[in-house]
């Protein structure tokens, strides 16, 4: 089979139309926000917010709502909920947050158990990317694309109030709302990718792009690029593959990003080589 037939035949497909738009929606706003999680040690965040909105998601089935709606009120009161635990305890941050989200989770696969429900647990943690419909495509897209154009819009905001908070705040920028923002920002992030790669698997699309970026680069105008372009390669190689091996859509693109970690690490070890011998 030739290179041409092997990126094309599978786009014959109305599934995967669907499911290669999908992800590469997901890929262009999880890594746009990728890198700030990344540069602000707000990595697990990520992972709290991603496990928390399961009961979300529940309580809205119960209660005859959008499944993103619920979703989205539980990641917010997640972050809430640690920030406000941090401060009242002595326990570190890290550690609040770990115990949250898992706890959080552990409420929603109880409550997942005992509900019934036509949801599929599997799709929801791992998503079901080939089996979206348009209208599932085109919610991603409402959510995807208005939060990828605000974190670019306030990306020099959000910058500066992360690594400088007293000089932001000396310019009158107002930190905790910017905080807050990128916070909210995250919750619909996940919101818009959790029908595609589920609950567990969106934490690697958060992160990972950000990772390769700061291993190839230290400037933050030259990693949102980067990180966008291995998070969009990564969706479409491993969209390709999956169609092709049959396998799970969503493992497969994060273990093309995985693969692309240990690429940036080679480089970054060979510039520093090179740089020490020059």
């Amino acid at each position: 089979m030739s290179v041409a037939a092997l990126l094309i035949d599978p786009l014959a497909h109305g599934f995967m139309q669907r499911g290669l738009v999908a992800a590469l929606l997901v890929a262009l706003v999880c890594a746009t926000l990728s890198c700030f999680l990344v540069l602000r040690g707000w990595s697990l965040m990520g992972d709290a917010v991603s496990h928390a909105v399961l009961p979300g998601i529940v309580v809205a089935h119960l209660l005859a709502l959008p499944l993103t709606l619920g979703a989205f009120a539980a990641g917010l009161f997640m972050a809430w909920l640690t920030g406000r635990m941090a401060a009242a305890s002595r326990i570190r941050p890290d550690a609040v947050m770990a115990i949250l989200f898992s706890g959080m989770f552990a409420l929603g696969l109880v409550l997942f158990l005992k509900v019934e429900t036509d949801q599929h647990l599997l799709h929801i943690l791992f998503g079901n990317m080939l089996g979206l419909e348009w209208n599932d495509v085109t919610e991603i897209a409402l959510i995807a694309v208005p939060t990828t154009l605000i974190v670019l819009a306030k990306r020099r905001d959000l910058l500066l109030a992360g690594f400088d908070p007293a000089h932001a705040r000396a310019i009158g920028l107002p930190v905790g709302r910017l905080d807050s923002l990128l916070l909210i920002l995250l919750a619909l992030a996940i919101v818009a990718a959790m029908k595609a790669v589920g609950v567990l698997l969106v934490v690697a699309m958060l992160i990972t792009p950000g990772a390769i970026a700061a291993l190839i680069s230290q400037r933050f105008d030259r990693m949102l690029p980067i990180a966008m372009g291995a998070a969009m390669f990564s969706s479409l190689a491993g969209t390709l593959l999956s169609f092709h091996a049959d396998a799970a859509t969503g493992p497969a693109i994060v273990v093309f990003q995985s693969m692309l970690v240990a690429l940036a690490i080679v480089i970054r070890r060979l510039k520093a080589r090179s740089g020490a011998t020059a």
